[in-house]
């Protein structure tokens, strides 16, 4: 049984994941509209994963007896300025994440809640995998320098990403 803090925190959560979920698919909207269809598709990609985290959470709240609460998801931003600003912005928001993931950890240990900590272990080792992927995109744009035949060769780049589900 879930504690009720830990219960609601796992529900921000699930509004969290949400949220970036939206995010990241305005991120790919935006891209769309730049006329870079890899960034676009990758942002796509990962605003499917991010709501696969989301659902995630939402089964181990139920399958540890708490209830779901569904809240209202923000509305994220539609302009991100350049491409590399939105990667930027997703930098900061994959950092974001990671706290609210150890801040949950951190919960579950002080609860002793074993079976919430094995569960966050595996988002504990994603939010890594995020962070060093957003921040290798946005350090290999820094280096192109918004050079066009660059940015198009790391679009197909980008494009090329599969689902990894």
């Amino acid at each position: 049984m879930l504690s009720p803090d830990i219960e609601m925190a796992m529900n921000t959560q699930i509004a969290a994941e949400l949220y970036s979920s939206h995010l990241y698919l305005a991120m790919s909207a935006y891209c769309e509209e730049q006329a870079l269809p890899g960034f676009a598709h990758w942002f796509r990609l990962q605003s499917d994963e991010e709501r696969d985290h989301a659902l995630k959470f939402l089964r181990h709240v139920v399958d540890r007896g708490g209830r779901v609460m569904l809240t209202s998801v923000d509305e994220p931003p539609s302009d991100f300025g350049s491409p590399q600003g939105a990667f930027e912005q997703a930098l900061a928001h994959e950092m974001n994440v990671s706290m609210m993931i150890d801040g949950l950890f951190g919960m579950s240990v002080k609860h002793g809640d074993y079976a919430s900590q094995v569960f966050l272990q595996w988002f504990v080792t994603e939010q890594v995998e995020e962070e060093r992927t957003a921040g290798e995109i946005v350090q290999t744009l820094k280096t192109l320098g918004g050079e066009p035949a660059s940015l198009l060769i790391l679009d197909r780049e980008l494009g090329s990403r599969s689902a990894e589900r």
